[in-house]
Order: structure tokens, then sequence, then C-alpha cells
């Protein structure tokens, strides 16, 4: 997944950082609102925030962690 910000900077992340993304249809995933803070899908109940992305933080749920790469999750949790 690709994000432009306001300011032109492009970041990419790879969406089986979330799941409910990865398994959302075409439809439900072209129909989000977005805010200051972030990205809303209100279908799949998946919010992304700017500053997670910035950091390289996927989702943050149970679910989300058990798919994440062992190399990201340990960097996610050493920053604690």
């Amino acid at each position: 997944m690709n994000v432009e910000l306001s300011d032109g900077r492009v970041i990419g992340v790879p969406l089986a950082w979330f799941p409910r993304l990865l398994r959302g249809s075409r439809e439900q995933l072209e129909t989000y609102e977005l805010s200051p803070c972030g990205i809303h899908w209100e279908e799949l109940d998946e919010d992304i925030s700017v500053s997670g992305l910035l950091a390289g933080r996927g989702n943050q749920t149970r679910e989300g962690r058990a798919g994440r790469p062992a190399a990201a999750q340990e960097t996610e949790t050493s920053s604690r």
C-alpha cells in the first residue's frame, strides 16, 4: 500500500501488515475516510495513523502482529 502525504512524501508498506485490508474487497478498500491523523475504513473497522506509517508500524492488534514478519515484531517490541 502506498500513501501520499500532503508534503509530497510517499510511504509504502506491505498490505500484509493490515490483515483486515488484505481480506477486504476492492469496493471496501476504495471506501475510506481521510483525516489529518490518518485513514479510516468503516466497513473493515480499520484505522491507520500517519504517525504509525512514519514509524513503520502495521496493525497493532493481536491479529495484525501474528501476520507480521518476526523482524518487524522485534523492532516494534524493542522500540517500546
